[in-house]
């Protein structure tokens, strides 16, 4: 039972660093202490470097779905409804998880390095000595490029997602493409799209905070700098799965299933 306190004690420290890092970050997005040129370049690094991998993700993952929905309507006889089916689920589980994991492993990772180096070279101790505070210099942008960043990602694999599914289902299994894009357009509108990017959204803060605070708190060199990496990637990945899950319940509500 000790050992479970501890563990819980140290968990609620934990949140309690996160919340207080996230209310700094954000009092310095103030358009008076935002520092654009550094924004414009980490929007340039998250978000056109993330492309790719972006492309790459919501293609396959709509691919494989169509597959899966395929091989089980067809059992059913209602393998015309593989386009609505693929298309909601892009918009509001598939791409917004897959996206927000793979950018925690590309753009987290390399936060928590780039972080995590520069308070072990001491380069943070030297911002502050010269009056720069480290969260305005170093989070906010990475934060404000993110925010801006992420939900286009999750459009972009949207829409990758669902032109493989439409080549998977019309090209592979020859359902007729009228049918396939009759489905879709029924049962998808705006509001799926707005659920996933919200999610999106969300998911970007939480990895930015998670590396940022691990860079920031990285000790013993070397050692330390992959440790953190490897942390800040393990921890915002959890916290994506398990925001996942309260965010549709909650977006649901505000974005119901018509």
């Amino acid at each position: 039972m000790r050992t479970l306190g501890h563990a819980l004690v140290q968990f609620l420290i934990y949140l309690g660093q996160l919340s207080r890092l996230t209310s700094e970050a954000f009092l310095s997005l103030s358009p008076f202490r935002i520092r654009w040129r550094l924004v414009i370049q980490q929007i340039a690094q998250v978000g056109f470097g993330s492309q790719l991998i972006v492309f790459v993700t919501g293609a396959f993952v709509g691919a494989v779905f169509t597959a899966q929905m395929y091989y089980q309507f067809v059992k059913m006889g209602v393998e015309a409804s593989v386009g609505a089916i693929v298309s909601v689920a892009m918009c509001r589980e598939l791409a917004p998880a897959m996206v927000g994991l793979m950018i925690s492993g590309r753009v987290g990772a390399a936060i928590a390095a780039e972080l995590g180096t520069m308070k072990v070279s001491e380069q943070i101790d030297a911002l502050r000595v010269m009056g720069v505070s480290p969260v305005n210099y170093l989070v906010a942008p990475r934060l404000l490029a993110i925010m801006i960043s992420m939900p286009l990602l999750i459009a972009e694999a949207v829409v990758c997602g669902i032109i493989a599914s439409n080549v998977v289902a019309v090209w592979l299994f020859h359902i007729p493409s009228a049918w396939f894009w009759g489905h879709l357009n029924n049962w998808t509108d705006l509001d799926d799209l707005a659920f996933g990017m919200i999610k999106g959204f969300i998911f970007g803060i939480v990895i930015v905070i998670v590396a940022s605070h691990k860079g920031l708190s990285t000790r013993n060199g070397a050692v330390g700098v992959g440790r953190s990496t490897t942390q800040s990637v393990v921890i915002a990945s959890l916290f994506i799965l398990v925001f996942n899950f309260f965010l549709t319940l909650l977006l649901t509500v505000l974005f119901p299933f018509d």
